[in-house]
């Protein structure tokens, strides 16, 4: 299947593919309403990979799940490609269809194989013919997945459960992909092989993507820009641009620049938890 290069050069001029204006969410239980967020305004452009960290608690998957539809915000105004979602405007069809989603779990059904579970989306969208049965075989060979693919869940390894899940976020072309902690359970060579084949997906599919991560340094390797929240409630108190060229590889994780935007963010994420205490 051909492949589809976005041109990274064009970055300057992309315009916003999500919106978010002045959010907030607030739980109420018997006793209290419980802000979880509270105005958070942030941008994502067409085809950027940008990462939100900061500590647990802080709000960051309430923001994506309130992207996608899960959650209604309190109040504010999240634009999603033009389309605009409050918290009286429930997300229509249209908009669920460009959007994919990956859990910290994969969550793939026991009883069918890794290919069928990659397939699943096609199926509940009503996808079909030779072309989208190449591209779950392209999705399974970027991530190894090719030889695997007639096995069940049982059968294979947790990093390659995890690789299942996040192709199959993939697979009827979302134009967005949002992703909660997806590699975060996996040991550190796993992640790493991870990262760098999602990278290699983002840069042949032209994705937008947000990533949720509490690994500063998997943020910095994979990210254009990188929001730091706060918590109690939950806040955007920092947005840090990485200007680390394209491809990134893991041997960038040595360099002085690589390791000074770490020390950056993590100095950030510590004040934070070092101003709670009273």
């Amino acid at each position: 299947m051909a492949e589809v290069k976005m041109d990274r050069s064009a970055k300057a001029g992309r315009l916003p593919k999500i919106i978010l204006s002045g959010i907030s969410k607030r739980f109420q239980s018997r006793r209290q309403t419980i802000t979880a967020v509270e105005d958070v305004n942030m941008s994502v452009n067409t085809g950027e990979f940008v990462s939100i960290v900061g500590p647990s608690g802080c709000g960051k998957s309430t923001i994506i799940r309130m992207i996608d539809g899960i959650i209604r915000p309190s109040s504010g105004k999240i634009t999603i490609g033009g389309n605009e979602i409050d918290s009286q405007t429930k997300i229509t069809q249209e908009i669920v269809g460009k959007i994919g989603f990956t859990f910290q779990l994969p969550n793939l059904y026991p009883w069918m194989t890794i290919r069928e579970n990659v397939a699943l989306p096609l199926k509940i969208f009503g996808l079909r013919g030779s072309d989208w049965e190449d591209y779950v075989t392209y999705l399974l060979q970027t991530v190894k997945l090719e030889q695997y693919a007639d096995k069940y869940p049982t059968e294979i390894s947790g990093g390659m459960l995890q690789r299942a899940g996040v192709i199959r976020a993939m697979v009827y072309r979302p134009e967005i992909l949002l992703m909660d902690e997806p590699f975060g359970a996996l040991d550190e060579m796993t992640r790493e092989e991870l990262n760098l084949e999602l990278l290699d997906i983002w840069a042949d599919t032209g994705l937008t993507i947000i990533f949720i991560t509490h690994n500063v340094q998997e943020a910095v390797l994979l990210s254009d820009r990188i929001y730091v929240m706060s918590t109690n409630p939950g806040k955007i108190i920092s947005e840090v641009q990485i200007g680390l060229p394209r491809e990134r590889t893991l041997e960038m994780t040595n360099e002085d620049q690589f390791i000074a935007y770490c020390d950056t963010i993590t100095r950030k994420i510590g004040t934070v938890n070092l101003d709670k205490i009273k």
